[in-house]
């Protein structure tokens, strides 16, 4: 209005200076600047967990991802996340998530705080530069020192130097070695040509048990922090003891081993997109790092041992017999040494464990039992194909869910968390013990079943 006074082109609302109401808009100008302020404020979009926090905590020298949620309503939108500090904090990636959020992967270097520059950005019809939609510059990532109490790997050293996992290491090579000995070429090329038992175990690993898992954490309730690491418990792989108890419970060995190196290489993906959907539903604001290093030790770990073995079927029939004789007797041996390494590790984690955790834990492996069974009776797969699907799907890889853990958080939290993967750990060795023991007792005391005469039982 003054401008219109200052050209000399006179009174723009001259009833509006007669009666006064000039002034009175003159003196609304500080109110009208900040309702624009506020509605400006309101139409922001982005957040990065359950938006209650600008800065998060993630240890050094570290691989993770975060989690950007969208509100904006565009399906041609993109996201541009860039590190203001790359020495200390650099972005590798930005993927697509579940439910309208981005996957941001992240690599930290030594301590130090990183500003995170995020733009929400709409891209223009032909060669014109996208649209900015909204910039946010206040989030920012504190890298803590590994030493400090962070998860970085010195809450794990006491996993990594127990002296029963090195005597058993041995052992373990051996016995993966002869399981080598028990694939069968056919059945390898079977599974190629009618992959259903691989798609129900990787259904009920990957879709299934997450979503149970958080269902049953919303219904007892659990802590937040519970409720993330049981989650993400159920988001595991396949155990690598999962054909070991398909060996002893007479389900399909060239099947199982199958099943858990699949599994392993799908969870690499499905891990931190199980972990980024469901720690938004639970309000859990913490960068989760998904370990894919020790992803890929799994994958070797089960891939050269067992490779051997099938070369050793080949090429030395007098070493096959004599590994094929021993594979039971190793099995039960890790079976129960297993069950005491795990309970010696975990006595101090589980001195304070809740009645809900123990119940939620004791169920999981019963219920992917039961989900496996009746995927595979659905899909009418033969009786030890049912039970190789049902083990995979009731044992998880827990120690992968640990490292999530405790690479994710600070010591107390991470010890707290963990309570998650160890009871469920703890159960499904106990509860397989039990069945496998079972099955040995049925088969001494009621004898075996003739061949094609096999059951779920």
């Amino acid at each position: 209005f003054d401008a219109a006074f200052a050209s000399g082109r006179g009174d723009p609302f001259p009833r509006l200076r007669a009666g006064g109401g000039y002034g009175r808009l003159v003196n609304m100008w500080p109110l009208l600047a900040l309702g624009c302020l506020l509605a400006a404020r309101a139409e922001r979009y982005l957040d990065v967990g359950d938006g209650t926090r600008h800065e998060f905590d993630f240890p050094e020298n570290t691989r993770g991802v975060m989690v950007v949620s969208s509100r904006y309503r565009s399906w041609r939108e993109t996201l541009r996340v860039r590190s203001l500090e790359p020495d200390v904090l650099s972005i590798l990636n930005v993927s697509a998530g579940p439910a309208r959020s981005y996957v941001i992967s992240i690599r930290s270097g030594p301590a130090g705080r990183a500003p995170l520059l995020i733009q929400l950005l709409e891209p223009e019809r032909g060669s014109a530069p996208p649209v900015l939609v909204e910039e946010r510059t206040e989030y920012s990532i504190m890298v803590a020192p590994g030493d400090g109490g962070g998860g970085g790997g010195g809450g794990l050293a006491h996993f990594s130097e127990n002296p029963v996992l090195f005597a058993l290491l041995p052992l373990i090579f051996i016995n993966k070695c002869a399981f080598g000995c028990k694939v069968e070429v056919e059945v390898l090329r079977a599974l190629l040509r009618r992959p259903v038992p691989l798609l129900l175990g990787a259904a009920g690993q990957f879709l299934v048990m997450p979503l149970y898992a958080y269902a049953l954490s919303w219904l007892l309730p659990l802590p937040k922090a519970l409720a993330l690491g049981l989650v993400i418990t159920c988001s595991a792989p396949g155990g690598g003891g999962g054909y070991l108890y398909s060996l002893l419970l007479g389900g399909d060995v060239t099947l199982a081993i199958c099943m858990t190196l699949g599994s392993t290489v799908v969870a690499a993906a499905a891990m931190p997109l199980s972990s980024a959907l469901y720690g938004r539903l639970l309000g859990v604001h913490a960068a989760l790092h998904v370990p894919f290093v020790k992803i890929l030790g799994t994958l070797l770990f089960i891939a050269i041992p067992i490779s051997l073995g099938m070369l050793v079927k080949l090429r030395c029939p007098a070493l096959t017999r004599v590994l094929l004789a021993l594979i039971r007797p190793f099995s039960f041996v890790l079976i129960v040494g297993g069950i005491f390494m795990a309970y010696q590790m975990g006595a101090s984690i589980l001195a304070d464990m809740r009645p809900q955790m123990v119940a939620a834990g004791v169920t999981v492996p019963l219920v992917g039992l039961a989900l496996g069974l009746g995927l595979g009776r659905a899909a009418g797969l033969p009786a030890p194909q049912r039970k190789t699907v049902a083990i995979e799907v009731g044992v998880q890889n827990s120690l992968l869910a640990l490292a999530v853990m405790q690479l994710s958080f600070r010591r107390a939290e991470a010890d707290f968390a963990s309570q998650a993967p160890f009871v469920v750990a703890l159960s499904s060795t106990s509860e397989m013990l039990l069945a496998v023991l079972a099955h040995v007792a049925h088969r001494r005391f009621c004898g075996a079943p003739a061949d094609g005469a096999q059951t779920d039982a």
